[in-house]
């Protein structure tokens, strides 16, 4: 299916207490189009991700969603998004399984992708009946971005992907871009770390926005 969404951030700031942690964004990301959002902890880029996908509200301006340049009403915009994030809880009393059927009720995978198929991209075969309290910070991590890479959307928003990865994963994770949401207007927030956003063909600074 085509990707037609765009996204409009528009005189956007958001502040915590009286101290604006970035004020005057603008920016227009096209459909498909690959964007990173680069700066230090506590530079704000992790806000500016959470207002985008509505887990946040502004202090000022606005995000909106289009398509084909009708406005997609502020209710409907979660079905476009998918997210991995640190702050992105997982449920700790199912088992991997549990999981993935539970997130799939709520959101088709690509390709019609069966739940066991899922399971089995994800890496963690092994551990599917193992309840995610048992899970070491890289397991939870692998299984957010297996989450958010092969749910069907066209939006894919990635806080730190590769927050706990090893080597041997990180690779897994730039193939599972690579194989799956190339298709997808993507936005990434990075620490400078070159194996989340190497296919990212836009840099956005914080630094900006100050």
């Amino acid at each position: 299916m085509q990707n037609t969404i765009t996204i409009n951030v528009s005189n956007a700031g958001k502040k915590f207490g009286r101290e604006w942690i970035f004020r005057k964004v603008n920016l227009e990301i096209k459909p498909a189009e690959k964007i990173v959002i680069l700066g230090l902890n506590g530079s704000g880029k992790s806000t500016l991700l959470q207002s985008m996908t509505g887990y946040l509200s502004l202090n000022e301006g606005a995000v909106s969603y289009t398509n084909n340049q009708q406005k997609i009403e502020d209710e409907q915009q979660y079905k476009l998004i998918s997210l991995a994030s640190p702050y992105l809880e997982l449920i700790e009393d199912f088992t991997l399984q549990e999981q993935i059927e539970h997130v799939h009720i709520y959101k088709p995978f690509l390709n019609n992708l069966s739940i066991a198929q899922v399971v089995e991209l994800s890496g963690l075969a092994a551990h599917k009946d193992k309840f995610i309290k048992q899970f070491s910070s890289g397991m939870r991590q692998r299984l957010k971005l297996t989450l958010a890479i092969l749910a069907d959307t066209p939006i894919l928003f990635l806080d730190e992907p590769t927050t706990n990865l090893d080597a041997t994963v990180i690779d897994w994770y730039k193939n599972m871009i690579a194989t799956y949401a190339m298709h997808k207007t993507i936005v990434v927030c990075s620490n400078s770390i070159k194996d989340e956003y190497g296919f990212c063909e836009r840099v956005i600074t914080m630094e900006d926005f100050k």
